[in-house]
């Protein structure tokens, strides 16, 4: 799943095309365009020049002269540069050609998709967001946590209380913390919200230079999908179990409830 540092990855891939001019707009499957057709969104885009494009959580902002297209990549999206002449994916959606070559908008499940609004109702679409995950203090992170009586990890993901952490993220800055996922949001201590926020810093900061969650042998990342896997930190076999839906893993050694 998409989460900030892969949304960070598709920013830095439409900034290396800024200024370019927009030569056409294939749509390839109408079902990922949410409020917008087809031909309107051709109309919209074709013959402008995507500007320098921002990210907000899992958002990703691309203004283009007065229309912004607004991108979500739910749970399988990616956007991704190509030479025109590479042979098209089958879960390829949407198609931004330029005079190099094409950025490709690719999402299997369509669970979210592509919007064209402009920079007023941009804003009104991230009303709703909390702070990026990315710029968030320690003492922001207090406050936001302050108070809240549901437990850690759906917190951290609830994308109107910190924007861009997601699944494997909440995990991993748990775990190196050392601070259990079912613990009550709420009732973190000032040294368990340092750690809490030291764990967050370092983790977004060396996922954003991979551009995903790295699945290294060093990181719960690397383990978690094996079902026999241990700890890599004392070598604990990891508990799982489904929280608000999502299958969240921990070491019960090293973060004890």
């Amino acid at each position: 799943m998409p989460e900030l540092p892969d949304v960070e990855g598709f920013r830095r891939v439409l900034a290396e095309h800024t200024g370019e001019p927009i030569v056409s707009v294939s749509v390839l499957d109408a079902g990922v365009l949410r409020g917008v057709t087809a031909r309107r969104l051709s109309a919209a885009l074709r013959g402008r020049r995507f500007e320098e494009p921002r990210r907000h959580g899992k958002w990703l902002l691309a203004p283009a002269g007065g229309p912004v297209l607004l991108l979500h990549f739910g749970m399988t999206g990616s956007l991704s540069w190509h030479p025109a002449d590479e042979p098209r994916h089958r879960h390829d959606r949407v198609v931004w050609g330029l005079r190099g070559g094409e950025l490709r908008y690719r999402d299997m499940r369509k669970l979210q998709g592509v919007r064209l609004t402009d920079a007023e109702r941009a804003a009104d679409v991230l009303e709703g967001l909390g702070p990026d995950a990315l710029r968030v203090s320690r003492g922001e992170l207090a406050g936001l946590l302050s108070h809240r009586r549901g437990r850690l990890k759906p917190t951290l993901t609830d994308q109107s209380v910190i924007a861009g952490l997601g699944n494997l993220l909440a995990d991993e800055i748990c775990w190196r913390a050392r601070i259990s996922p079912l613990r009550t949001a709420g009732d973190l201590d000032a040294s368990e919200l340092a750690a809490l926020h030291r764990a967050m810093r370092r983790v977004l900061r060396d996922s954003v230079e991979a551009e995903r969650v790295p699945p290294r042998d060093t990181w719960l990342t690397g383990a978690r999908d094996d079902p026999e896997g241990a700890c890599p930190r004392c070598g604990t076999p990891l508990s799982a179990r489904r929280l608000s839906g999502r299958t969240t893993v921990w070491c019960p050694t090293c973060q004890p409830r």
